[in-house]
């Protein structure tokens, strides 16, 4: 220990925390960890790590610290301070808490964040950079031997958990009856809900600085008194459901606000307020009709309400988080809030689904209780009995995967301090009761006199029975079991004979995770129930209702099911079994002063008189003395607030804890592999004297699912219930195979590299790492039967055994999936364990009934839960993947649920769009069509994005060609495929074996020369100038040289071509470019300036000559390509005459490469639909003609010829798509190789939207962001701006893959006042074009208001759907023109499969045909549902784009995510499709005046 003087320095003085001289404290060495403080102030002792020794000092005996760190331990400066040295495992934290803000955090980058940490130290509030800084967080809270601390060093057992301050949070508020009941101050529920909850939350929120993206919803069900579905009229049917006891019911869901992120929330509270008001009214009265009876509806209590339902609605989100991966947010909680008592009645197999999605998913899942705490354990299922056999027995589940918390006001009445804990009934007449006795006769209630009233009955006896443990395991028993341990319905191999078919029924899945014997099953085999031993629903508590008269006359013995039933009133003496998924969240909760883990929301009442303060091991009296030490560490006491943390700093960590490390106190559970029943950790006791808050902490900075956990089956259940297998991957052999068949090297991966990726892709997809076990154990258990590992192909290094130590070993667990990754020498060996009796796979199909924002009515929709198989996923592809660097080979497919980004490309700006948002009283159908000049200059942009950024290609200067290229040898960058990489080479020359790929300092293009400038361009000084300014692609029009003559000889073409001064501009040569590589939209453009009155037919004519004759060649090598105009590359071929080419560089001869390594899309003029008489060759020219009006300025829709191919999409021999290989990490960021891919439309056309889709599997978030928005800015250079896009863009119900909550919003088109006498709108023009006609009307229509073509495959059906998208050029919103005309080659739509178990959900004969049409045909307003005519119906689909977000507004394009101008927007498109003020009568008039003018003129 050494004094110093304290001085603290700015950041921008020195980077370091802490200046330190060496040679002022001898032995001290870099990486040390000091303690500093003052030695007369009790405040906690400030940790620093000596980073680098060289620091120039500050003067003899003086140390610096960074002035914030000073400012937050209270270091004052000038004081002397003791500097002493302190060993890291006596300062090791046993968990710390990062929080982020603003930015997609990957599971993958948690990991290698956290290895890059170990051994670091840190301290409160301390900002933490990774990656390049392009990852940030900060410390929030950091645990040591069960106390919070300030500062202490991460140790490779420290448990990291990440928290996100910016989530996708689902708020659902159940609207059930018990919301407009009072509570015990007099507030309504609801009130208490929203006053005081959600305003608690959202100031919360703000004080933290949150910024989450919420949604929330209003959810109800309402049961109907009906005995038969005839009892109901017609327009009701299509949406009822029907519950075990026969019960009609509908589910309701309103939603308030969707994917929303707002500063101030207080707008939303009014907003729900007035939704308060008449929510109960509209959705009981919701098919009230004049002249209907319809059966009386009633709102369900909160027990009976649709919970489980609503989990599902989000978890269907959430698990297509791959798909719409956003980049500034991370993590996903769904928060049911509840005016009841944490009580629900459910169907056990919807339970199964819901638990399974919910853990395998990693989502966050709060419920929220605004009524009183009960006096029994909660959250509590109690399954719906479907036996209808009076003595049936209740079953309960207490799910551990639901975090609970109640939250109660903290309103104080005068007279009493009292707080009632049970809702008394309200008081009844005695006639309701007797009709309810009737009405229940035939259910369980018996009848008055039938009780016995003096019993000799011995209840508490009873109780005791059945309330006992099972007897223990005995051996005799075990040799049956291990035969065959956990079958799909459990055991079966007992009770196989035949159980009877009802009990087979009645159990479907029970729980498992109860710890019981087969002793008591095979006893009670007659009456076996069937039970599948899974860990499917939580712990199945079953309460016997045997009602006691029948018990003593002896009729029905006590029936034992193969379990302790369990009392939710005294929970606490029953362990579960562990398992993985009781442990999955575990290393999110920090360890108490009892070696506990904790939930810092749950407080323990103490008897009067106790003092607070003492950590006293006293606790409730009747519990036994063994197991009050778990209770204490949740006192408020305990709630350390950052500045009162005590001195007592940090002892090493008791090595005394188990293998799970967690020391649980209850007798009962001294064995580690058990668990309590209760509560998310399954370490703390429940007692009636535990009170529940609320968890502020969770639903203001959710935790992400942790990348550790600790459990791992033990040696006999891997050998019974799981099947083995492993295989071996070299990555050396492998990619030694396919760099031979490589036709561009790249560096391939080291088999370290790959090791490391095999994790980070399983952390990716949800695994976990599995920490704390016992690693000798393991290892034995896991040679699968004992065998020795598999000889390594690779020949053991001199004389080591084969089977040596392993130098590194992962073991990785998801679901009962267990994952086993080993790396010894050169060869990566993959075990997997499976469960032999997997769960049978689910399908649930649900009916609801939803009304999203700016809808008018509550739309019928339907959706299927399912989970999913995990054990299916194909590993050993993905391995491949990894280990070839994403080969072509190895394609990422579906299955793989790997991450992708979608984009559109759209003109920049639009003068438009800007007196709009500029004028408020302007309409919003102002948009005029592009004109020819708009069109080229967005083909220009589009040319220049995709050569500068996209290809990221070297044009180099023309004379400089000529002269020298050696200079083009020393320019080489790092570009993923075409060089070996080298992770220095960040700037200067790389040491690369091959010439570089440039990132191009081409100048924006200069606009053509008009004709005044020809005729001034008639000097040769500005000739050569020309020709040496950079980067002209020959779009000089003042070519002096003679222009070639039309019937010039093609070699003469090609050697003009070559001229240096006059020829094309050719690409540089790299290694997948040979030489003279030139564009082929840029040759068009040279031939029409270097060659007499050459028109773009001809120009193509002559290149698709050249390309014959092989003169010129694909510049991949390829011979059978046509000659396609745009950004697609041709070389010069070498031919016979010419010696000179000795330099001359071949094409890679591989086209599946080059297509893989360059970016390369066809480019055509605007689609017309009108048939112009000279042109039928269908040539395209590429300027085009503008497309929704003719010369003469007619509307296509009224023009005499139209073309009956233009509703098709797709071309004839392009893909819609290609793909090719991206390089991410471009400014060498990351601290791994990164790759993606771009999927690339394979057409652009000026007039549509284009797009691309980044996917992703081995690339950091952050890094993919970075590069996406890099783009985005540096496309508005060419004029363009890039939004980002949903995968599923109008999410239409009845969709298998849409977003439940989300649908389109029907805009109906009013024709009426169009028709004036006729009897049809085109009447006049031939029947047959009626369809094609208002298909051409209404695309005028939605081009005034500024929508341009769009066409994008959806998840929900394949691209080439005869149905039209559009999107608005500010990229905010979707139409889609539904069409009657159907295209030829329209992808047909798969059957909508029938759900496997329809029983339970009866979906009725009138379901909708296909998505949209069902959809529009419902969308009928007004009340009389029945009589309308489908035929008739025309209108628009109008969706938002919600992955747009503030990120993406630029200055130059201030509408996009612009709310007051969407919804402006909206409401004027509506407006003028109903023809409010007459404007689509005189739009109509206008057209039509224009087609007469035009005829007039023909006629003269």
């Amino acid at each position: 220990m050494k004094s110093f003087k304290l001085i603290v320095h700015q950041p921008s003085f020195s980077t370091e925390e802490l200046i330190i001289n060496l040679k002022d404290y001898p032995g001290l060495k870099e990486r040390d960890v000091v303690e500093i403080y003052h030695p007369e102030n009790d405040y906690p002792r400030l940790l620093l790590q000596v980073t680098k020794v060289d620091v120039p000092g500050r003067g003899r005996d003086t140390i610096s610290v960074e002035q914030s760190i000073a400012t937050t331990f209270q270091l004052r400066t000038f004081a002397d301070v003791y500097v002493n040295i302190v060993s890291a495992a006596d300062v090791a934290l046993d968990s710390v808490e990062l929080t982020f803000k603003d930015q997609y955090m990957g599971r993958s980058e948690m990991w290698r964040l956290k290895n890059h940490l170990v051994s670091t130290c840190v301290y409160i509030n301390k900002k933490i950079e990774y990656c390049g800084g392009m990852i940030r967080c900060q410390v929030y809270e950091m645990w040591s031997q069960g106390d919070r601390v300030a500062c202490g060093v991460i140790t490779e057992d420290t448990k990291i958990v990440f928290r996100s301050s910016t989530s996708m949070v689902y708020l659902f508020i159940q609207m059930s009856s018990e919301m407009w009941d009072f509570d015990i101050h007099g507030d309504l529920y609801f009130e208490k809900a929203v006053n005081g909850f959600l305003a608690d939350l959202f100031a919360k929120w703000k004080k933290n600085g949150s910024n989450h993206e919420v949604t929330i919803v209003l959810f109800s069900r309402t049961f109907y008194k009906a005995k038969s579905l005839e009892e109901f009229p017609q327009h009701m049917k299509e949406c009822l459901q029907q519950d075990y006891r026969g019960r009609f019911y509908e589910d309701f869901y309103r939603v308030a606000v969707q994917n929303e992120r707002y500063e101030d929330w207080s707008n939303v509270l009014l907003q729900l307020r007035r939704l308060f008001t008449d929510y109960q009214k509209i959705v009981l009265q919701y098919h009230e009709r004049p002249n209907l009876d319809i059966p009386t509806a009633i709102n369900s209590t909160a027990a009976q309400g649709n919970f489980l339902e609503v989990l599902n609605m989000s978890l269907n989100v959430f698990e297509k988080h791959y798909l719409d991966r956003c980049f500034d947010r991370t993590g996903q909680l769904s928060v049911v809030i509840t005016p009841g008592v944490g009580v629900f009645e459910v169907d056990r197999e919807l339970t199964n689904v819901t638990k399974q999605r919910i853990i395998d998913n990693g989502v966050g899942s709060d419920l929220v209780c605004v009524g009183e705490q009960p006096l029994h354990a909660v959250p509590l299922l109690k399954f719906h009995n479907k036996d209808s056999n009076l003595n049936s027995i209740d079953d309960y589940s207490m799910p551990h995967w639901i975090n609970l918390s109640f939250y109660s006001t903290n309103k104080k009445v005068a007279y009493s301090n009292f707080i009632p804990r049970i809702k008394l009934p309200p008081r009844k007449s005695q006639e309701p009761l007797k009709k309810m006795y009737e009405d229940e006769s035939k259910g369980k209630l018996l009848k008055e006199d039938e009780y016995m009233h003096n019993s000799i009955f011995d209840y508490d006896a009873y109780d005791a029975q059945v309330f006992q443990l099972p007897p223990a395991h005995s051996t005799c028993v075990q040799r049956v079991a291990r035969t065959k341990k956990t079958s799909v319905a459990g055991l079966e191999g007992i009770s196989r004979k035949s159980p009877p078919a009802s009990i087979i029924h009645q159990r479907k899945m029970s729980d498992p995770d109860i710890h019981h014997s087969l002793g008591d099953i095979l006893s009670s085999s007659g009456k076996y129930t069937n039970e599948a031993s899974s860990d499917a629903t939580d712990s199945a508590i079953s309460i016997n209702r045997l009602s006691p008269r029948s018990s003593v006359t002896g009729h029905k013995p006590v029936i034992r099911t193969g379990r302790a039933l369990i009392n939710p009133f005294d929970p606490s003496h029953v362990t579960v079994k562990l398992t993985s998924n009781r442990r999955r969240w575990t290393h999110i909760f920090p360890k108490g002063p009892t070696g506990v883990l904790i939930q810092q929301h749950h407080y323990q009442a103490r008897p009067a008189g106790e003092s607070t303060s003492a950590r006293d091991p006293r606790c409730d009296h009747d519990t036994p003395k063994d197991n009050g030490n778990t209770m204490n560490n949740n006192h408020p006491v305990y709630q350390v607030d950052g500045n009162i943390i005590g001195r007592k700093r940090m002892i090493s960590a008791s090595g005394a804890l188990s293998v799970l490390g967690t020391v649980v106190g209850t007798p009962t559970t001294n064995n580690a592999s058990l668990a309590l029943l209760w509560g998310a950790t399954g370490e703390q006791e429940w007692t009636p004297a535990l009170t529940t808050g609320v968890d502020w902490k969770s639903l203001t900075i959710p935790a992400c699912l942790p990348i550790t956990t600790d459990y791992f089956p033990d040696k006999r259940s891997l050998q019974n219930d799981y099947l083995v297998s492993d295989y071996n991957l070299l990555p050396d052999d492998v990619n030694a195979d396919f760099a031979q068949n490589r036709a561009i090297y790249k560096e391939p991966l080291t088999t370290m590299e790959v090791f490391k990726e095999l994790v980070s892709q399983r952390l990716a997809q949800g695994f976990q790492l599995i920490v704390g076990v016992n690693e000798n154990e393991v290892i034995e258990s896991h040679c699968p039967s004992a065998r020795t590992p598999p000889p390594s192909k690779v020949a053991p290094q001199c004389g080591k055994p084969v089977n040596s130590a392993p130098t590194k070993r992962y073991l990785l667990s998801i679901g009962r999936i267990f994952h086993k990754l080993t790396l010894v020498g050169s060869t990566i060996t993959v075990t997997r364990y499976r469960p032999r009796h997997p769960y049978p796979p689910f399908n649930i199909h649900y009916r609801y009934r939803f009304h999203a924002p700016n809808h008018d009515t509550y739309e019928v929709s339907w959706v299927s839960f399912t989970t999913e198989k995990l054990e299916n996923y194909n590993w050993n592809y993905m391995d491949h993947y990894i280990c070839t660097r994403g080969d072509t080979d190895f394609a990422l497919v579906e299955p793989l649920k790997y991450w992708r980004f979608r984009t559109l490309l759209l003109p920049l700006s639009n003068p438009a769009t800007k007196q709009i948002l500029e004028d408020e009283s302007t309409h919003c159908d102002i948009y005029p069509a592009p004109t020819r000049h708009d069109l080229d200059h967005l083909t220009e942009g589009f040319l220049k994005m995709t050569e500068m950024y996209f290809n990221k290609v070297k044009r180099p200067n023309k004379r400089m060609a000529a002269t020298s290229s050696a200079t083009e040898n020393a320019l080489t960058r790092r570009r993923h495929s075409t060089s070996i990489l080298t992770r220095n080479a960040q700037g200067g020359v790389s040491s690369s074996p091959f010439r570089e790929r440039l990132g191009s300092t081409r100048l924006p293009d200069r606009p053509r020369l008009r004709i005044e400038a020809i005729v001034a361009a008639k000097t040769v000084l500005e000739r050569t100038q020309s020709q040496t300014g950079e980067c002209d692609d020959s779009y000089d029009d003042g070519v002096i040289e003679p222009k070639l003559k039309i019937n010039a000889l093609l070699s003469d073409v090609i050697d003009r071509m070559r001229n240096p001064t006059l020829g094309m501009g050719f690409l540089q040569q790299t290694v997948s470019l040979p030489s003279h590589t030139f564009v082929s939209i840029y040759a068009i453009h040279w031939l029409q300036t270097n060659m007499e009155n050459m028109s773009y037919e001809k120009a193509t004519n002559i290149m698709e000559k050249l390309l014959q004759d092989k003169m010129i060649c694909h510049a991949s090598g390829d011979t059978f390509k046509r000659f396609v105009v745009g950004y697609y590359m041709y070389h010069i071929l070498p031919q016979k005459k010419d010696k000179e080419m000795s330099d001359y560089v071949k094409p890679l001869g591989d086209l599946q490469s080059f297509e893989n390594e360059w970016m390369e899309v066809e480019v055509l003029g605007p689609r017309s639909p009108i048939l112009s008489s000279e042109t039928n060759t269908g040539a395209i020219d590429i300027s085009g003609s503008s497309p929704v009006i003719d010369d003469s300025g007619i509307p296509a829709f009224l023009c005499d010829h139209i073309d009956p191919n233009y509703m098709q999409l797709g071309n004839d021999d392009m893909p819609l798509y290609k793909n090719t290989h991206l390089d991410i990490d471009v400014n060498n960021k990351s601290d791994r190789i990164e790759w993606g891919h771009a999927r690339y439309q394979a057409t652009f056309r000026p007039d549509q939207a284009y797009e691309m889709c980044i996917q992703w599997a081995v690339a950091s978030g952050n890094i993919v962001a970075d590069l996406i928005f890099g783009w985005a800015r540096k496309a508005q250079s060419c004029r363009l701006q890039m939004v980002p896009i949903p995968a599923d863009p109008l999410a239409l119900p009845f969709t298998e893959k849409s977003d439940p909550l989300r649908g389109p919003i029907y805009v109906p088109l009013n024709e009426e006042p169009l028709l004036r006498g006729k009897s049809a709108l085109f009447e006049g023009f031939p029947e047959e074009e009626w369809p094609e006609r208002l298909f051409l009307f209404q695309e005028a229509i939605v081009g005034r208001f500024g929508f341009i073509k769009c066409t994008v495959e959806s998840t929900s059906h394949a691209a080439g759907v005869g149905d039209h998208l559009y999107v608005h050029v500010t990229g905010n919103m979707f139409i889609l023109i539904p069409t009657a005309v159907k295209s030829q080659q329209r992808a047909l739509r798969k059957p909508i499969n029938k759900p496997l178990n329809a029983s339970r959900y009866p979906v009725h004969s009138e379901a909708a045909p296909s998505p949209h049409e069902g959809y529009i045909t419902r969308h009928v307003s007004g009340k009389n549902k029945d009589d309308y005519d489908n035929s008739r119906r025309m209108g628009f689909l109008w969706s938002w784009n919600h992955m747009i977000s503030k990120k993406w507004k630029w200055s130059q394009t201030p509408a996009t995510g612009d709310e007051p101008f969407q919804m402006r927007m909206l409401r004027d498109f509506k407006h003028f499709c109903a023809n409010q003020e007459q404007r689509l009568s005189q739009f109509w008039d206008q057209c039509w005046e224009l087609q007469e003018k035009a005829k007039g003129i023909k006629c003269c």
